[in-house]
């Protein structure tokens, strides 16, 4: 498999992880990462939605997507905490244009989240510029039509 497919697969294990600890575990664990504080704006830094529990998922389930394609763990956890450190870059941009949390943004909602992860491995991996744009293409791609089919099996709250 080549390294590109890997990676994506990486970006959507660390994206899919809060999710599915979501679901697993409901109304537990869901202290966010903000702990409610507001930026200077008045808006909250991230959101509720941005939760320990999806970060700490992230990095449980991305290293061990990395060991299951051959990867290193170490690989997988950098990934994963890139990807995370991507999705809390994307609320904080959208708490200061005043979106609602868990609101649809196109690409303010998936390029960071794939764009740093891929950053961080960049050289590791002596990925170019062609093959990161690739990369978060394919994922944005991925993201914009598999969301509304999982919204329809129950698997995520909204339809994006």
């Amino acid at each position: 498999m080549i390294i590109e497919l890997k990676l994506l697969l990486l970006i959507m294990a660390a994206n899919s992880a809060p999710v599915l600890a979501n679901d697993l575990f409901r109304d537990r664990f869901t202290a966010p990462i903000d702990a409610g504080r507001k930026f200077f704006d008045g808006y909250p830094l991230f959101g509720a939605s941005k939760t320990w529990r999806g970060a700490f998922s992230a990095c449980v389930l991305t290293p061990i997507a990395a060991w299951v394609l051959g990867l290193e763990l170490v690989i997988g956890l950098a990934f994963a905490a890139a990807a995370m450190a991507g999705d809390l870059l994307s609320s904080f941009i959208k708490r200061r244009l005043n979106r609602p949390v868990s609101s649809k943004a196109i690409g303010v909602d998936q390029i960071p989240e794939a764009l740093l992860p891929l950053l961080v491995v960049q050289s590791h991996y002596a990925l170019g510029i062609m093959s990161i744009a690739g990369i978060v293409m394919a994922f944005t791609l991925i993201e914009i039509t598999v969301s509304p089919l999982l919204w329809k099996l129950g698997l995520r709250k909204r339809p994006y």
